[in-house]
């Protein structure tokens, strides 16, 4: 099997539920989609208030919800018990 084709396979798979512990790395990797979700919740919520035609008014209200759900689920993942570790550096 070629470099490419192993890559690949790897990708596409996918894991059933997050893993025990979790590197310091994706912590931080975590910390910041938190981030990113909560930023993009805000603006869409406060667009939506601002916006006088109700189609896209009822879009952005439906993407701040989605992010927000986002933001709920990460959370729950960090809080679940995962400690970050260090990487193995052997």
């Amino acid at each position: 099997m070629d470099q490419q084709q192993q890559q690949n396979q790897n990708q596409q798979q996918v894991m059933p539920q997050p893993p025990q512990h979790v590197t310091v790395k994706d912590h931080l990797y975590l910390s910041d989609m938190l981030s990113w979700n909560l930023n993009a919740a805000k603006k869409a919520a406060f667009f939506a208030k601002q916006c006088t035609d109700m189609d896209i008014k009822q879009e952005l209200e439906k993407t701040a919800q989605m992010h927000e759900r986002h933001y709920q689920q990460l959370i729950t993942h960090l809080q679940s018990g995962n400690q970050p570790i260090q990487p193995n550096t052997n």
